[in-house]
């Protein structure tokens, strides 16, 4: 699909944005408030020749974000009805904001959100989703070109859709060893190095919890370590994923009629890949390494059972209360691995409780740790949609990681505040002196129900772009900086 902008041109379809307190903003046409509202989505259609009309509501908020989802919710409806030229008029959007949202910014947005929300999983479907639009031309009231902005949004989207991709992929495609070569292959011409950590360099480097999570899989286990060093003089930032690519809940085994999403699992690990893919295709100058815990975690007779002790190389000892909180004994070896390569600043992002769910619902991933940092990453998620809120480390909360044989025990012995002390157990492989650390549990954002806004039903790719806006925003303070730390 071709995407242009400049000044007015004939098309099939002719898509107007309308946010609730604008006026009439298609004069030709009686808007009642219901068309405004967000996520709606109206269809005028043309008579004879006659161009076919969209009416895509914002809401009372008109933002990036906004503009974004109504994209994504244009994008389907458009594809559904099967067009092929459409037309958005950007101008009188930006014109109606009064600088709220500059003309780059909404090309910037309505890209972004249209691509996102044309993604389809259908690579095992007879019948494919039908994607019609061949020409997408965004009207501007200035004659800039976006042709730099459009080329660095579609490798975003990029991005994203490779995490999604992953995460969506069935387990019988996509395991340890399949993932490994995926990464292979996906990076092999990129400025990246690949190293894989497999079984016998695990064992080497004590990494024991990926080996004992693994013991139940036909599947070997590995850490994927990918670098990225454009600019040595910076500080290192390792990003960490958990890479559970398909979690049965080991002998604390999962049950439910359809546990098929125990695959999305992954979605750290995605959200690393994806970012990383992003990052090696810009000119970022940075420093940064990206670690994959993977591994899956099967119900089997070599599988770890309830009451198994597992050391790490901290010395730490860690009673295995339940197998199916498993994530954090594979983020554990990760995280010490990151201080072993000299990290600086680490982010962690997993799916890590669904507790986290029923603290801040489906739209909003929970962060712990260094405020700074953490509070830098909530204000680069309301601004790219991966949205995040500061979580709380109570200290007093440590008793609940307490064991009768071991320096602490996996899971608490209750389910309150559990994410906070899923939090608790990862900062003890952190190196507080060395490091400066977030985690950000993202079980809850992982995947959609329905399709919505720019999500399509299925994997989200949450934390692709929080991800690589936040390495971007850390190199540039870095320089700032002077090569030290900001």
């Amino acid at each position: 699909m071709k995407i242009t902008t400049g000044f007015v041109q004939t098309a099939d379809v002719t898509v107007y944005l309308c946010p609730e307190h604008a006026g009439q903003p298609v004069p030709q046409l009686e808007l009642r408030p219901a068309m405004k509202a967000r996520g709606a989505v109206t269809w005028f259609y043309g008579r004879g020749e006659e161009a076919h009309v969209l009416i895509v509501g914002l809401g009372p908020e008109a933002n990036g974000e906004r503009v974004r989802e109504a994209a994504g919710n244009a994008a389907r409806a458009v594809h559904k009805e099967g067009f092929a030229t459409v037309t958005v008029m950007l101008e009188p959007l930006v014109r109606a904001l009064g600088g709220a949202l500059s003309e780059e910014e909404a090309v910037r947005a309505w890209a972004e959100g249209w691509l996102l929300g044309s993604y389809a999983f259908d690579k095992y479907k007879s019948r494919k989703e039908a994607r019609t639009v061949e020409c997408l031309h965004l009207v501007c009231a200035s004659e800039a070109s976006y042709e730099e902005v459009l080329e660095q949004t579609a490798v975003r989207a990029e991005g994203t859709m490779f995490a999604r991709d992953l995460c969506n992929e069935p387990p019988n495609v996509l395991h340890p060893e399949s993932l490994v070569e995926m990464v292979r292959e996906r990076f092999a011409e990129r400025p990246v190095n690949v190293r894989i950590y497999g079984e016998r360099e695990l064992a080497g480097l004590g990494m024991n919890g990926l080996l004992t999570v693994a013991q139940g899989s036909q599947y070997k286990p590995a850490l994927i370590e990918l670098t990225f060093c454009t600019d040595p003089s910076q500080p290192l930032l390792a990003l960490v994923g958990k890479g559970i690519t398909f979690d049965m809940g080991g002998m604390n085994v999962k049950s439910g009629r359809d546990i098929s999403d125990a695959r999305f699992d992954m979605g750290g690990a995605c959200a690393v890949l994806g970012a990383m893919d992003m990052i090696s295709r810009s000119e970022l100058q940075a420093n940064i390494v990206a670690l994959i815990a993977v591994a899956d975690n099967m119900p089997d007779a070599a599988a770890f059972v309830p009451s198994t002790v597992v050391t790490y190389p901290n010395g730490f000892s860690v009673q295995v209360g339940n197998t199916d909180a498993e994530g954090r004994l594979v983020l554990a070896d990760a995280l010490l691995h990151a201080g072993r390569l000299g990290a600086r600043e680490v982010v962690d992002i997993a799916t890590l409780t669904g507790n986290v769910g029923e603290a801040l619902g489906l739209g909003l991933a929970g962060a712990w740790g260094d405020r700074k940092l953490v509070d830098t990453l909530a204000a680069i998620g309301e601004h790219c949609g991966d949205r995040l809120w500061p979580m709380p480390l109570v200290d007093d909360y440590e008793e609940l990681l307490r064991s009768d044989y071991a320096d602490m025990n996996n899971i608490p012995p209750i389910s309150y505040g559990g994410a906070i002390v899923a939090a608790l157990f990862l900062r003890r492989f952190v190196d507080a002196d060395a490091m400066r650390w977030v985690h950000i549990d993202m079980a809850n954002t992982v995947q959609a129900k329905v399709a919505r806004g720019y999500y399509p039903a299925g994997a989200t790719g949450y934390g692709a772009r929080l991800l690589a806006d936040f390495a971007e925003s850390r190199a540039e303070a870095n320089r700032s900086a002077g090569g030290g730390e900001a």
